[in-house]
């Protein structure tokens, strides 16, 4: 956070930040899109299977609590896929998975075999595509990569209009079966989406570098070294406080909606004016942060967008009529927008390339815990005091103290300490130049054991992939 990674490509290649990268970007849209959107599309399939298994709304809510739980719980278990396998096949594997689910839960009899099918199965396959598809995007893009996080999370909301609409149609024509028997067709999709991932190729080498370069060490599978990184810590334990109240008010707007008296329809218009919101969000959100002065503070920017958004609950727990909720949703799509939009572009730009895969799956993982305790506890308090008005501040307070964290944490406890060790490394670079300089030409000579360690050494900088196995698919 105190200072930026430079991602250089693999072997000294730098992200080529278009190109072949427009294709990943588009991919990745698609599987941010399927990620975020699907777990509330299914939704729509609850009252056809409440009538068919005679159980209740809470039976059914636990498929999109186990589809949301898996793909946020399960990223340590990406990261080492992504690691040992590479992006590409763990993406072709998860998007068998995903329609594989749906397919399946088609011919399911009961609510626990859609809890496996749909949930586990279905989760775990969009998790395995979701994760790679962001890693894949942070290689091929650098200077852009601001504007291609914000185009690539564009894809949630787009997808939570379409998809939503989709399966209405799906459910009255064919039925929650058929329903779920299309939808798993179309998450063969993400396997297209895994097919463009094609893996950077580094630059074709000697015969005499090539041995050094066999005899590397291997990558480890999950890369625990990231906690040493305090920038890692405080953004992770910043992420996880704020997930427990992000999620709140879209569960619940339309519930708010209906207390006050208002027609289901008018109450389901707030989730569509908040989608629509966020679709121009996300984007404008992302070239915002890829502005000369902006990006090198985008820590800050982000810190704002939390902050905005926790201000933005604290007023909408006031709204007494519907247009207030209106209001609150135009402005909560604006600052929802904004932190899906730089989310990951901060955990990119603390990390780098190199251990990011490790670090998205470890981060993914503690905002799991969150996501499973804040709608649930914002449920029980409801049911405490029947007033949506302290579920909204609670959110909003959640939020706004994560905002604190980052900020303050970054000020405070990484920005002074970042700069010890790059004026160390800064010093000794300049004694070697020095050295160098003051050199004759016969000592200007370099030893060609020296060219071998520099070889072997170079690709470990600036978060290159030289070394991962995708690069041999």
């Amino acid at each position: 956070m105190g200072a930026v990674v430079a991602d250089d490509g693999p072997s000294g290649v730098k992200a080529p930040d278009g190109g072949w990268g427009w294709a990943v970007l588009f991919g990745c849209f698609i599987i941010t899109g399927f990620s975020y959107a699907f777990p509330k599309a299914v939704s729509v399939f609850f009252k056809e299977l409440i009538r068919e298994f005679g159980i209740g709304y809470s039976d059914t809510a636990w498929i999109s609590s186990i589809l949301l739980a898996m793909l946020y719980g399960t990223g340590p278990l990406c990261s080492v896929c992504v690691n040992r396998f590479g992006c590409r096949p763990v993406m072709l594997v998860g998007g068998l998975f995903a329609s594989m689910g749906m397919v399946i839960a088609s011919f399911c009899t009961s609510i626990v075999q859609i809890y496996l099918t749909a949930g586990v199965i279905t989760g775990l396959g969009l998790a395995l595509n979701f994760q790679p598809s962001l890693i894949m995007l942070n290689r091929y893009f650098d200077k852009r990569r601001p504007l291609a996080n914000g185009l690539s999370a564009a894809g949630s909301p787009v997808f939570l209009c379409a998809l939503s609409p989709l399966g209405q149609i799906l459910q009255h024509e064919y039925g929650w079966r058929g329903g779920f028997l299309i939808l798993g067709g179309m998450l063969l999709n993400c396997c297209v989406c895994g097919a463009l991932m094609r893996p950077l190729e580094p630059p074709k080498k000697s015969e005499a570098t090539k041995e050094p370069d066999e005899k590397k060490v291997k990558k480890k599978l999950l890369d625990f070294s990231v906690f040493k990184d305090g920038g890692f810590v405080i953004y992770a334990l910043a992420a996880s406080i704020m997930v427990l109240g992000l999620f709140v008010p879209p569960v619940f707007v339309v519930s708010y909606a209906k207390d006050l008296g208002y027609q289901d329809t008018k109450a389901a218009f707030l989730l569509t004016i908040l989608g629509f919101i966020d679709i121009f969000a996300r984007p404008i959100c992302g070239m915002v942060a890829g502005l000369k002065w902006v990006r090198p503070r985008c820590v800050y920017l982000f810190s704002f967008a939390m902050i905005f958004n926790g201000f933005t609950d604290l007023m909408g727990s006031m709204s007494v009529d519907y247009g207030g909720l209106v209001v609150f949703c135009i402005f909560f799509g604006i600052s929802y927008g904004m932190v899906g939009a730089l989310q990951f572009e901060v955990l990119m730009a603390i990390v780098g390339t190199q251990k990011f895969s490790s670090a998205i799956g470890l981060v993914l993982l503690a905002e799991a815990m969150a996501v499973l305790i804040g709608p649930p506890s914002a449920g029980k308090l409801l049911d405490a005091t029947g007033r949506y008005m302290f579920v909204f501040i609670i959110a909003g307070i959640e939020v706004t103290t994560s905002a604190l964290v980052l900020a303050l944490g970054n000020f405070f406890c990484i920005k002074k300490k970042s700069e010890e060790p790059h004026t160390k490394e800064e010093a000794a670079e300049r004694e070697e130049l020095n050295k160098s300089e003051n050199k004759s030409p016969e000592d200007a000579k370099v030893d060609s054991i020296e060219v071998e360690q520099f070889l072997k050494d170079e690709p470990e900088k600036n978060g290159e992939v030289v070394t991962n196995p995708e690069t041999c698919v």
